[in-house]
């Protein structure tokens, strides 16, 4: 991708009601959404089966407050194009997600490319009933619609989507129109985009806090920035969390490594603070690429991300 210089329905419902004290004393139900689909390099839709199978997952399976849901896949039918194989997993997934909230569940979504944040943001904000904050921890914005993308891969598409903007196939599984609040949703990390994508989320009034702005405030002073912007949304934030974000010698099991990166001990120390918030709504890790990981290196990261959002006093390792 272009480096640049960042600028200084018929599925459950629910009411949404901002929950008390730490948001994992409820169950966590995890979705796998195994769909490279959307990727260049396809072999992340091997990421939530291989998680499933390994290790770092066993450390886990046996945790009182957590349950492995479902496995959803991308259709693989003779005719369909990739786009319709993205929307029939995302609405899928976004009436899975809904489900499990609905069930007063929270849900963990485990990718696949990042295309399947369609679903389930738009899973979450349907059981909000209305826009929700979202923070974006990504090396890159995903921020293109199909006449902006330099690859046409959908991986970099799913936030313009949710914010109203893309291909119709891939809008509304949750509410008509947006799915996020735009004041209430930051990028978080970005270090290789294109000047369309900054351009997109600049008009929408989007922060984006890059790492040309992190280097000298220091991680902490932006997390928590970006922390009091989607945590004021009214009816709740979620976080996705794309593998690449990380610097790649931390979390080589990824499809698009980026130079640099964030650190792992900065974005757990982040995670735990999410997790105190009453309004947050759900969780996805996505991106990880079996086939490029050393050592399961990224599976035993996704497991440390994991806990870090366990209630104080029930982790187990």
């Amino acid at each position: 991708m272009l480096c640049a210089h960042l600028p200084t329905s018929t599925e459950p419902t629910m009411p949404h009601r901002p929950n008390s004290g730490h948001s994992l004393n409820r169950r966590l139900r995890i979705i796998g959404a195994a769909s490279g689909v959307g990727a260049q390099d396809p072999n992340c839709e091997h990421g939530p089966v291989a998680f499933h199978h390994s290790q770092a997952w066993h450390e886990l399976e046996h945790h009182p407050s957590i349950d492995w849901g479902t496995m959803l896949y991308a259709p693989d039918r003779a005719g369909l194009s990739p786009t319709e194989r993205i929307a029939d997993l995302c609405r899928r997934l976004a009436a899975d997600v809904a489900t499990t909230r609905a069930a007063g569940e929270f849900p963990l979504v485990i990718g696949g490319d990042h295309s399947v944040a369609i679903g389930t943001w738009s899973g979450v904000a349907r059981t909000a009933g209305a826009p929700i904050g979202l923070l974006w921890l990504d090396a890159h914005m995903d921020s293109h619609t199909p006449e902006t993308s330099h690859s046409g891969a959908i991986h970099g598409m799913p936030l313009a989507c949710l914010l109203g903007r893309g291909d119709k196939r891939l809008l509304g599984f949750g509410l008509p129109g947006l799915q996020l609040s735009p004041q209430h949703t930051v990028v978080l990390g970005p270090r290789s985009f294109e000047p369309e994508e900054a351009e997109f989320l600049a008009r929408l009034g989007v922060r984006v806090i890059g790492e040309a702005e992190i280097d000298p405030r220091g991680f902490k002073a932006a997390f928590d920035e970006a922390l009091s912007i989607v945590s004021s949304a009214p009816e709740g934030f979620g976080v996705t969390l794309d593998l690449d974000a990380f610097d790649p010698q931390l979390a080589p099991g990824v499809g698009s490594p980026e130079p640099d990166g964030l650190g792992v001990r900065d974005v757990i120390g982040g995670l735990r603070r999410l997790a105190d918030q009453p309004g947050l709504l759900a969780l996805e890790i996505v991106e990880y690429n079996p086939d490029r990981d050393r050592g399961g290196v990224t599976a035993e990261l996704i497991t440390d991300l994991i806990e870090a959002i366990l209630p104080p006093g029930k982790k187990q390792r």
